[in-house]
């Protein structure tokens, strides 16, 4: 679970952005909250707000942006569009983070979001978006050439999505996580699915990669296995999952993976024994182990669950 807001964003400090309040000697140092009180807000709040934002401070001062309750963030998809229309001004913004809201405010699974893609097309140089949620994304395959970062965070990525992403031309993308989650929860994508992210075709500089929090973390390790992206990759992040032993015995039958700084397993089902392989078959590799998960058993049946879903 979520349980608190993010005190930095790409580098910079957090600060709520009040109308009318008395800006900070340089606003270029900080990243902008924007977030309404009320979570039953209508749509012309946030709205407001964005329009607040673009009149009291500074364009050209605009670095970051963090997108918290926008008012029914349960059923009401996220409006970028507010966002999209100032780009034209806000030509030095770096990052956005859409939808951090924690656990309290509105469970991961609900937070509703449209199609991303036109955010994207209006900032050629922003450099990381972060999106926390899935409940009606999605996005198209495009080009960018100044992302650097990008990460999903859910509790059930779709595989439209999923798709989207590994067709998609970044070629500057250094660090993707995808939150695949559960299928309960819309994270319906296969091992298949991630054949275009696996093979690294457009993702030329990628050096982080998480495939993460999945139900099917079995397949995705399979996957991993045998993936021509993971050559050029330092970190290894397949944590917060389902992580069997017939997932770790395919990871180290696979493709050599002693090149990696980091190798992220936390949240696991391994057993012991399975767990001091791992390490041993990676000497300098820093393996994080922590966390072993125990299944639950209900008549005869075995149940294993991802770290986040509702």
């Amino acid at each position: 679970m979520i349980s608190s807001h993010v005190s930095s964003f790409v580098g910079l400090p957090v600060v709520p952005f009040t109308p009318g309040m008395t800006l900070p000697d340089d606003p270029s140092a900080i990243a902008w909250r924007l977030e309404v009180e009320d979570h039953d807000a209508g749509i012309d709040e946030i709205t407001d707000l964005v329009a607040a934002l673009r009149e009291q401070v500074p364009a050209d001062t605009v670095r970051a942006l963090v997108i918290g309750e926008w008012g029914e963030s349960y059923e009401r998809a996220l409006p970028i569009e507010p966002l999209i229309e100032a780009a034209g001004e806000w030509t030095g913004l770096r990052g956005v983070f859409l939808a951090d809201l924690t656990y309290e405010q509105c469970e991961i699974s609900w937070l509703t979001h449209g199609d991303i893609t036109g955010l994207l097309a209006a900032y050629p140089s922003l450099e990381v978006l972060r999106v926390r949620g899935a409940q009606g994304l999605r996005l198209e395959p495009i080009r960018h050439t100044g992302l650097r970062e990008l990460r999903f965070e859910t509790g059930g990525l779709p595989a439209g999505v999923v798709r989207a992403v590994g067709a998609c031309d970044l070629p500057a993308l250094h660090r993707l996580d995808l939150w695949l989650g559960r299928k309960d929860y819309g994270g319906d994508a296969s091992a298949e699915d991630l054949a275009g992210v696996l093979s690294g075709a457009g993702l030329p500089a990628l050096r982080h990669l998480a495939a993460c929090n999945a139900e099917i973390a079995d397949a995705v390790a399979a996957a991993v296995a045998t993936a021509p992206v993971v050559p050029r990759l330092e970190v290894l992040d397949l944590s917060m999952g389902t992580l069997t032993e017939e997932g770790a015995k395919a990871l180290l039958a696979g493709q050599p993976l002693t090149h990696l700084a980091r190798l992220d397993l936390h949240h696991h089902y391994l057993s012991e024994e399975m767990a001091a392989s791992v390490v041993a078959a990676l000497p300098g590799v820093r393996v994080d182990l922590a966390d072993a998960q125990i299944a639950d058993e209900h008549d005869g049946t075995l149940y294993y669950y991802t770290e986040v879903g509702e």
